[in-house]
C-alpha cells in the first residue's frame, strides 16, 4: 500500500525523492517522511498528513544537502496515523533508517526478544521492529548491512519492500521485496528506488523489478549486486526497457487525475485491442491465447480472481464467456478464494484480474491456483508486475497509467481485453456463427467513439450531481450484462462521495430494497434498450409507484423510460454484451462531480489507497 522512493548517485537527493512521493501519494496518503545523509550525519524528517504538509515542515526543519537518501508516503497498518508512526524510522543506535511498504505479522513475538535484549520502541509500527532487529542481527553477527538484512528477513513472517542504509557505510542502499512491488532504476551512476517506475521516469527507462526474496544491494559507482535472500544465491538482473512517458502520469489540464482517466478511456480500450483487433480480416491475435488455446478450449471450467472493480469486470466477463463460449464460469473474490479450500481441477482455467499486478490477495490465489495444477492467465495493466510474472500466460491491457484511485479506464480497459479473449475462443469452439463473430468486431472496433459520445452527457450529469449530492443513500439497479455495472457504479459513489450506495439486480428489488425506497430515495436505473428491457420498465414502474426518484441510463432514442424517469441519460446505441462499456461512463462522471461538489478529495479517498498489496 505505502509508497517508497530512494536515490544514490550524483544529484541532490531530495527534489528527487521529494517529487516521487508526489508521484506516489496514490498508494498512500496518511503521513510521509524522507530520510538525507549529508555526508555526516542523517537528516530526516516525517509527519502525519499529505506530502505537501512533509515539503512545508522539511523547509524549517532540516537542511536537505545530500546525494543519498530514501522517503516513504504511508497508508497505515500497524499504528494509527501520526508523526511518530510514520516512517523512516531510526534503529536504537541511530545509525541504521529504514522506510517498509508490507506487514510483518511476526512483530509480536520479535519485539518481545528484542525488548529482553534491551531494545526500546518509541512508535507502534512493526517497521521499527524490524530496523532494531536488522541492527541487533549486524552487531550480534558482526556482519555487514546486506548479510543483516538477509538473516533478519529469514526471520520475518509477512510481506514487505524495504529500503535500508547505515550512515557509517553512505555509499550504499540494501533494498529487498516479498509480496509488495519494488523497481530499481539504472540512471548514469545513479540508482533509483521506487514502488513503481514513475518516480524516476525522467532520468532512465531501464528499469530492475524485484522478484519476491530477493534482495539488492545498490552501491555508487558499481552494478546492483542481487540475491536472493533465502541461500544467498546471486541473481542475473534482468533490465527492462520502460514503456510509460512523463506525460502519461501528469494531469494534462484535468483538475483531477479521475475526471482526465475517465475521459483517457476513448484512446485506452483503443490501445487495448490495438494490434489484436483485426475487424477487415476477422481476426484476433493475442499470443498468450493462442499460444495456450488447448488449454482453453479444455478447460473444464473458468473462474475469475479478482478484488473490488477488478471483480466487477470479471462479473461482466462471466456473462460474456458463458454467452459465447459456453463454458461453466465462477467469479471469485480472490480474498475468500485463497482462505477457502476451494476445489480446483487440472483442467481448470484461472483469469487472475488487476490494475496493478500486485494486489497480494489475487495473487495469493494464484499461487493457489498454481499449486493445484490449474492453467493461470493473467489481466493486468502494468508491465513487469508480480501476477504478470507469477502467472502461466496473461495479457496486458494498455490503459496507461492510472494514478486515481478509484478505478475507471481499467474497469473499461479490462472488459475489453476479456471480450476479445471471449470471442477469440468462442471462434476457435465454433460457439459463434462467422457473421455474429464479425458482427461483434466491427462493433467493439466502434466502441471508443461511443464512448466519446456518452463523455457528452458531462454538463447533464453534473446538472443531476448537484440535485442529488446530499442525499445520505443511492440505489443502483441493472440486469443482466449491466447488473455489474449498477455495483461498479455503487462502489464508486461510496469510494469518492463517501454516500452509502448498493447496487442490486433490478429483479431483487422487490426481495428487500424495495422497503428503502420514498420520495427521498434516488435510484439509479441502467434501462438500456437490449436484454429485459420491458422487465427493467416494469421495475422503474414499481419504483415511480412508491414515489422513488429515477436517474435512468438509457439507449439513445428511447421515450418509453424517458416519460417514467425524472432524468435520463443517454448512451449510444450497441450490442448488449458490450453495453458496459458505454453505460459505466455516465456512472464515473456522476460520482465524479458529486464527490467534487462535496469537496472530497477525489484522487485521495480516505482510507483508501490504489494497489492493496497487503491483507
Amino acid at each position: 500500500m505505502c509508497g517508497i522512493v530512494g536515490y544514490i548517485g550524483h544529484r541532490e537527493a531530495y527534489p528527487i525523492i521529494l517529487n516521487g512521493l508526489k508521484r506516489l501519494e496514490y498508494r498512500g496518503y496518511d503521513s510521509a517522511g524522507i530520510a538525507l545523509f549529508d555526508g555526516e550525519d542523517i537528516k530526516l524528517s516525517k509527519t502525519k498528513g499529505k506530502v505537501n504538509d512533509l515539503e512545508t515542515k522539511i523547509e524549517s526543519e532540516i537542511s536537505t544537502n545530500g546525494t543519498l537518501g530514501i522517503g516513504h508516503t504511508r497508508w497505515a497498518t500497524h499504528g494509527i496515523p501520526n508523526d511518530v508512526n510514520s516512517h523512516p524510522h531510526y534503529s536504537n543506535s541511530g545509525n541504521l533508517v529504514i522506510i517498509h511498504n508490507g506487514i510483518i505479522e511476526n512483530y509480536e513475538s520479535l519485539k518481545k526478544e528484542l525488548i529482553k535484549r534491551g531494545y526500546s520502541f518509541t512508535s507502534d509500527t512493526d517497521t521499527e521492529i524490524l530496523i532494531n532487529l536488522i541492527e541487533d542481527v549486524k552487531l550480534k553477527e558482526n556482519v555487514k548491512l546486506g548479510k543483516a538484512v538477509q538473516i533478519a528477513l529469514n526471520q520475518v513472517v509477512g510481506a514487505y519492500a524495504v529500503a535500508v542504509f547505515d550512515k557509517d557505510k553512505p555509499n550504499e542502499i540494501v533494498v529487498a521485496k516479498l509480496g509488495s512491488p519494488l523497481a530499481i532504476g539504472i540512471g548514469d551512476n545513479e540508482f533509483f528506488i521506487a514502488s513503481d517506475a514513475t518516480p524516476f521516469l525522467e532520468y532512465t527507462k531501464n528499469a530492475i523489478y524485484l522478484e519476491d526474496e530477493e534482495m539488492a544491494i545498490i552501491r555508487r559507482h558499481k552494478d546492483v549486486e542481487i540475491r536472493k535472500i533465502k541461500d544467498d544465491s546471486l541473481v542475473n538482473p534482468y533490465v527492462q526497457e520502460l514503456q510509460m512517458n512523463l506525460e502519461q502520469i501528469e494531469k494534462g489540464g484535468y483538475d483531477h487525475f479521475m475526471l482526465k482517466e475517465i475521459f483517457e478511456q476513448p484512446s485506452a480500450i483503443k490501445d487495448t485491442y490495438r494490434g489484436r483487433l483485426l475487424s477487415k480480416e476477422a481476426i484476433i491475435k493475442m499470443a498468450g491465447v493462442e499460444d495456450n488455446m488447448k488449454r482453453f478450449l479444455n478447460a473444464e471450467r473458468i473462474i475469475f480472481v479478482a478484488c473490488g472493480t477488478s471483480w466487477h469486470a470479471g462479473l461482466v466477463a462471466e456473462y460474456i464467456f458463458e454467452d459465447l463460449v459456453r463454458i461453466p464460469v465462477e467469479v471469485e473474490y480472490a480474498s475468500e478464494f485463497r482462505y477457502r479450500n476451494p476445489v480446483i481441477k487440472e483442467n481448470d482455467v484461472v483469469i487472475a484480474i488487476s490494475q496493478s499486478g500486485e494486489t497480494a490477495d489475487t495473487l495469493a490465489a494464484i499461487k493457489l491456483a498454481k499449486s493445484k495444477g490449474a492453467f493461470v492467465f493473467g489481466v493486468c495493466n502494468v508491465v513487469g508486475s508480480s501476477i504478470a510474472r507469477e502467472s502461466d500466460a496473461g495479457a496486458y491491457t494498455h490503459a496507461g497509467p492510472e494514478i486515481g484511485v478509484a478505478s475507471t479506464k481499467a474497469f473499461t480497459t479490462q472488459i475489453t481485453l476479456l471480450t476479445l479473449i471471449a470471442l477469440r475462443l468462442a471462434r476457435a469452439k465454433g460457439t459463434i456463427s462467422s457473421s455474429n463473430y464479425r458482427l461483434h468486431l466491427l462493433e467493439l472496433e466502434m466502441i471508443p467513439e461511443k464512448v466519446k459520445a456518452a463523455l457528452k452527457s458531462d454538463n447533464l450529469i453534473k446538472k443531476i450531481a448537484d440535485i442529488y449530492k446530499d442525499v445520505p443513500n443511492f440505489l443502483y439497479l441493472g440486469r443482466g450484462y449491466n447488473f455489474p455495472v449498477a455495483l461498479e457504479g455503487a462502489l464508486k459513489l461510496k469510494e469518492i462521495s463517501y454516500i452509502h450506495a448498493e447496487g442490486y439486480p433490478a429483479a431483487e428489488m422487490k426481495h428487500g430494497p424495495i422497503a428503502l425506497i420514498d420520495e427521498n430515495m434516488p435510484i439509479v436505473v441502467i434501462a438500456t434498450k437490449k436484454g429485459h428491457y420491458d422487465k427493467i420498465v416494469s421495475n422503474i414502474q414499481e419504483i415511480k409507484s412508491r414515489k422513488g426518484r429515477i436517474i435512468a441510463i438509457v439507449t439513445e432514442g428511447d421515450t418509453t423510460v424517458k416519460e417514467l424517469a425524472d432524468h435520463v441519460i443517454e448512451v449510444p446505441e450497441t450490442l448488449e454484451l458490450l453495453t458496459p462499456l458505454l453505460t459505466t461512463i455516465p456512472l464515473q462522471l456522476l460520482s465524479y462531480h458529486i464527490a467534487v461538489m462535496l469537496e472530497k478529495n477525489v484522487d485521495q479517498p480516505r482510507n483508501l489507497a490504489k494497489s492493496v498489496t497487503v491483507e
